[in-house]
């Protein structure tokens, strides 16, 4: 959104560089003038156009600068003794470009080019022609029009190494800082945890073998320690993970619904539209949807078949998980970490998400995530 209006107001400020230089020109131009010959409109229309085309010294300056020079050639040989002030702006904006051969090359044949020029309006000899061109394109105001536009150039590069020297130091310290807490968590949580799930599984192995029928409690313990094993082992591989290794995303799809049928779960996958190019944010989030869906399903849901579908639109990509499992209306699952983390990624990216017993029993989690085209 700052960016659109930062474009604005560069626009306005051309525009109104632009009427300004065109009216000093066209001032300049009828002071000097008092006929009003074909050649005279001929010299007004290049005098206007030359100030005019400044409008759009930003988006092409290399075009800008040759129009500029080719109008202060024309007027001059149409008579007018007119400042080449046009061209200074357009040199100014082609070297801040970094155009500076093609500026110094064009700058060169246009100082060779303007005493021709006054020579060849018939109203100069050639020393006459010589002065007139100086005066029209000052070498002093050349290369200080230059210098402007390699400084601010130069500035402008230093600022943009700044920011990506602070943009990294900010991200190396947040690496720094999440590989610490990982440690900390790893030191803290993984041994206690593991002793936990240790204990519990030994206790119900020693009632069984015993034929003791095992308490609720003890099987509740033994299941939350092996889901907070693996709860911890993902969260502390997502602190660790430092985008060596390239990211998972909607290619790789096919490999979670593989992996799923390998384990007795009758997965399919469905992709219907054209694919085309999907940011990485969204790619990355669907896949971490049908990973976590799947993942519920072949250890909660008791389901013998799961379909994914995955539909590509020009501004949107949804993606739907069905499962016939037991999950009812009156049955809900209690929505665990993985769905609630799920439902912030959509919610980031400006998606929507629906994750709830199907009618006809079994679960359903659907997701739609826009596609900006032009990002």
């Amino acid at each position: 959104m700052s960016t659109g209006r930062s474009g604005v107001r560069d626009g306005v400020r051309d525009w109104a560089i632009a009427v300004c230089v065109t009216a000093t020109l066209l001032v300049t131009g009828l002071s000097g003038q008092s006929s009003a010959t074909n050649l005279d409109l001929f010299g007004y229309a290049l005098l206007a156009a030359g100030g005019l085309v400044l409008a759009a010294r930003r988006r092409a300056p290399i075009p800008v600068l040759a129009v500029t020079g080719l109008c202060a050639v024309g007027y001059q040989a149409a008579g007018f003794d007119v400042p080449a002030v046009a061209y200074l702006f357009a040199v100014y904006t082609a070297v801040r470009a970094g155009h500076r051969t093609l500026t110094v090359a064009a700058s060169v044949t246009l100082l060779a080019a303007l005493p021709v020029a006054a020579f060849v309006s018939g109203l100069h000899d050639v020393s006459e022609a010589l002065a007139q061109a100086r005066g029209a394109l000052e070498l002093a105001w050349l290369i200080a029009a230059g210098a402007a536009g390699e400084a601010l150039r130069q500035a402008e590069r230093r600022a943009d190494e700044a920011e990506r020297t602070r943009e990294e130091t900010a991200r190396r310290r947040a690496d720094e800082e999440r590989l610490h807490i990982a440690r900390e968590l790893h030191d803290s949580l993984t041994h206690q945890i593991s002793i936990i799930k240790v204990q519990a599984e030994v206790a119900v192995h020693v009632a069984r073998r015993r034929g003791e029928q095992v308490p609720e409690a003890l099987l509740a313990i033994q299941e939350a320690g092996r889901e907070a094993t693996r709860e911890l082992r993902a969260t502390l591989q997502a602190l660790r993970d430092d985008d060596t290794t390239p990211p998972r995303g909607l290619e790789h799809v096919p490999e979670l619904v593989e992996r799923a049928r390998t384990i007795g779960l009758d997965a399919t996958l469905t992709i219907e539209g054209q694919r085309h190019d999907v940011p990485a944010a969204v790619s990355r989030t669907v896949y971490r949807i049908v990973q976590e869906s799947l993942t519920n399903i072949s250890r909660h849901a008791a389901a013998a078949t799961a379909s994914v579908r995955i539909d590509c639109r020009p501004d949107a990509l949804a993606v739907r998980i069905d499962d016939d499992g037991k999950a009812t209306p009156d049955n809900a699952p209690v929505p665990g970490v993985g769905l609630l983390g799920m439902r912030e990624r959509v919610i980031a990216l400006g998606g929507r998400l629906r994750a709830e017993p199907r009618g006809e029993g079994g679960f359903t989690v659907q997701a739609e995530l826009p596609v900006d085209q032009t990002s």
